[in-house]
């Protein structure tokens, strides 16, 4: 597959985006593959939300807990096989991950969990990080690597607004957590936005609250990284702010 546009995109509740105009936003950005984050329903409910939306082939893995967490995969081309979850059982109730195979690379779509309020799932975060990185370390071995989709981490300074006030204070910028992003780095897949643009200050999401979008006070938290094998097919990663309709934006990677 060749002549790529993938888009990974945290809508933020899947059944809100759709009133917030989602279809007609998907049709003009008109990606290849689109992985969406939080879609906050059950099976059931995603397939009712989007029922109009027909050009794609379309997979969700969903909470246990209703009205939380959830992905979703939207393909034109049907992939050959879309698995959910890690295999590791106490992290695959909150419907986080995606896996689809194609033949000349995977796809993995993921949600991570964010540390919380007063960070009280840190600990938690830390063991899924780990977790995750190996089941990403796995797949790498097998084929070509993406992973995409909404990391809950800044990994540097440029990455958020305000890091000095938030660093090891606020979920999303604490070591536990930039160390797990190392992790990923240090298996060999590339931040392909950053190593393109190693300066430019653009955010992913905005809290809702206090303005923080007008204002651009935000973090980079949404992500393609890639494997080695398949980094050089990388053309461009754009951050499409533009885009409204949740409090992250669509980030676009061109495939070549």
């Amino acid at each position: 597959m060749s002549g790529l546009n993938l888009i990974t995109w945290n809508v933020n509740g899947i059944r809100a985006a759709m009133r917030k105009g989602f279809e007609e936003k998907l049709k003009e950005l008109n990606p290849d593959i689109l992985c969406i984050q939080e879609t906050k329903a059950q099976d059931d409910q995603v397939k009712e939300a989007i029922e109009s939306i027909n050009d794609y082939h379309i997979y969700y893995n969903s909470a246990d807990r209703k009205g939380y967490s959830g992905t979703a995969i939207f393909s034109k081309s049907k992939p050959n096989n879309v698995i959910p979850d890690i295999n590791v059982q106490h992290h695959d109730t909150e419907g986080r991950v995606l896996l689809a195979e194609y033949d000349d690379f995977n796809l993995v779509n993921v949600y991570v969990p964010n540390s919380g309020s007063k960070l009280k799932r840190i600990e938690y975060r830390e063991e899924w990080d780990e977790s995750f990185a190996s089941y990403l370390q796995t797949l790498a071995s097998q084929k070509p690597l993406i992973l995409t989709g909404d990391l809950n981490v800044a990994h540097q300074a440029i990455d958020l607004a305000r890091p000095e006030q938030n660093y090891n204070k606020t979920a999303g910028y604490t070591q536990v957590e930039i160390d797990g992003f190392e992790r990923l780095l240090n298996f060999g897949m590339h931040d392909v936005y950053r190593e393109k643009y190693p300066d430019k200050i653009e955010y992913t999401f905005w809290n809702q609250r206090f303005k923080a979008r007008e204002r651009n006070v935000g973090w980079r938290i949404d992500y393609f990284l890639l494997t080695e094998d398949i980094v050089g097919r990388c053309e461009d990663v754009k951050i499409l702010g533009e885009v409204y309709g949740s409090d992250h934006c669509p980030v676009l990677l061109k495939l070549n």
